[in-house]
């Protein structure tokens, strides 16, 4: 007979993930207190969600700001013609991603979605200069693969990655 039903496992994971998101760095002492476990269960918990895939990673939360840097938004509308097997192999390597590092840019995300936008890449670049060059790039690395790509620069986050902007009250000035 097993100790913990699977509802109470996938409820105590879902409280380890949420404070995860909201501090991964925390000591271990501390993030266990919070969530109201012990320091082995947590630690346990968290080995077995990587081991799942169902975290893939920790990542730093960064002001772009502070490193030169704005941040993007690359909106691709597909084509209505399937894909070929060489555009998704490019897709899936990390040739393109190489090719751009050259230009200053860091592809953050690259998602497949569902709506007017087929496929959706987040970035950093230096300037608006770098990432319309990205988004020509885009263009002539996938040709036919887009019929439309939009470009959006973001002024202001306040909330990323689940974590609170601390100079949030900024908006202010912007708006």
């Amino acid at each position: 007979m097993t100790k913990t039903s699977k509802k109470q496992i996938e409820l105590d994971e879902k409280k380890v993930i949420d404070h995860l998101q909201k501090n991964c760095m925390e000591n271990l002492d501390s993030f266990a207190k919070n969530c109201g476990f012990s320091r082995q269960k947590v630690w346990r918990i968290i080995k077995n969600l990587e081991r799942d895939r169902t975290i893939w990673g920790y990542t730093a939360v960064i002001n772009p700001e502070s490193i030169q840097q704005k941040h993007y938004i690359l909106l691709m509308k597909r084509n209505t013609q399937r894909i070929n097997e060489r555009i998704t192999d490019l897709l899936l390597s990390r040739q393109f991603e190489e090719v751009v590092s050259n230009l200053g840019i860091t592809i953050e995300t690259s998602s497949y979605t569902h709506g007017e936008f087929d496929w959706i890449a987040t970035f950093l670049a230096p300037n608006i200069i770098s990432a319309k060059k990205f988004s020509e790039l885009v263009k002539t690395t996938y040709p036919d693969t887009f019929q439309r790509i939009e470009l959006l620069e973001t002024l202001f986050d306040i909330k990323r990655q689940n974590i609170l902007n601390p100079d949030a009250k900024k908006i202010k000035e912007i708006l």
